[in-house]
């Protein structure tokens, strides 16, 4: 035992603190690359989808390329109010990022509404004549930027709402083990192994933007999983005291669970406008009753841009084009102040 207590500090300790040397940082940059430490890592950019990702670019692959209203996106505020002074939200607060996006993979044209910094400085200069789109030419005398009525893109639709819960531990079990011999100085062992459950959930509605009615309204809730390990020994060797213990613990990512809850919402919404079936894309996915996929019929081409008429179950009947915009004629009794 006393030639094992040597080799412990011998080995051990020398071990230990060339560890904890090495982990301090050099104050010596890197002639190279100009770095005094080497980032961790390497992991490529990926995808960031969820699971309703797929079944929203099905819906608009199967939707008229003619009835695509433009949607905008209002303020989904985190609504939930939990805050750590050291970390802040709990909850992203990108969420109406995240419901761009939603509506972007399932084929909507899209305007923007939250950051309007740069487009309304830039109208501002050509309205004073002080924007060009040719500067380099001064020999041009009308080389400033012409501003015309009704340039701007409406909406005719736009979603509102927030993040509504953050709920804690609404689940937890565990197992706590212990094992060894019965002397002071024997060999013993533990293991504790926990799960635990949180949820999150999102409150948000679609709304007509002309007449501002709720035209249709989502609640989804997901809940998130958590899981943790810690095995460990402790044993003495002739006065030397051994203690090895480790773990492994892994939480579902709380914001993706966000971004999840947003794109089921947006799925509901999708479907109405598109006239499709709630059960039309979501083979394999939680959803509301029996889930199918009907056969498709071959992919067509949007073709020229002739005026059809928008029938879908929330708009007026309008003359709209292939480009998405109504068309200076109208169809039955709408006229430019129907509901759309």
């Amino acid at each position: 035992m006393a030639r094992l207590n040597k080799t412990l500090s011998a080995v051990v300790l020398p071990a230990l603190l060339a560890g904890f040397l090495g982990g301090c940082a050099t104050t010596t940059a890197d002639p190279k690359t100009g770095l005094y430490a080497k980032p961790l890592g390497g992991a490529p950019a990926t995808a960031n989808p969820t699971p309703y990702s797929a079944a929203l670019t099905c819906l608009g692959d199967r939707a008229d390329p003619v009835r695509r209203p433009r949607i905008a996106v209002g303020a989904l505020s985190d609504l939930t109010g939990k805050r750590d002074f050291a970390t802040g939200a709990k909850l992203t607060q990108g969420a109406g990022l995240f419901a761009l996006t939603a509506f972007s993979r399932a084929g909507f044209p899209l305007v923007e509404r939250s950051d309007l910094v740069i487009s309304d400085a830039e109208r501002a200069y050509a309205q004073a004549h002080m924007l060009s789109d040719n500067p380099s030419d001064p020999a041009d005398p009308e080389r400033y930027r012409a501003v015309f009525a009704g340039e701007i893109a409406g909406s005719d639709y736009y979603l509102s709402g927030g993040l509504t819960e953050l709920n804690y531990n609404i689940r937890s079990s565990g197992v706590d083990a212990a094992i060894g011999a019965t002397e002071a100085k024997g060999l013993k062992g533990a293991l504790t192994r926990s799960t635990y459950v949180i949820s999150v959930a999102a409150d948000l509605r679609l709304i007509r933007t002309r007449s501002q009615e709720i035209v249709a309204v989502a609640s989804y809730q997901k809940e998130i999983v958590g899981r943790e390990t810690k095995p460990g020994v402790f044993d003495f060797a002739d006065g030397v005291v051994i203690d090895i213990s480790g773990g492994k613990s892994a939480l579902e990512p709380l914001q993706l669970g966000v971004r999840t809850v947003i794109e089921r919402a947006v799925y509901d919404f999708a479907a109405q406008l598109y006239a499709q079936s709630p059960t039309a894309c979501l083979a394999g996915l939680p959803g509301p009753g029996p889930v199918s996929i009907p056969a498709q019929s071959p992919p067509r081409s949007p073709g020229p841009a002739t005026a059809r008429p928008y029938d879908g179950p929330f708009l007026d009947k309008r003359t709209w084009t292939a480009s998405g915009r109504a068309a200076s004629g109208t169809t039955g009794a709408a006229d430019d102040r129907g509901g759309l």
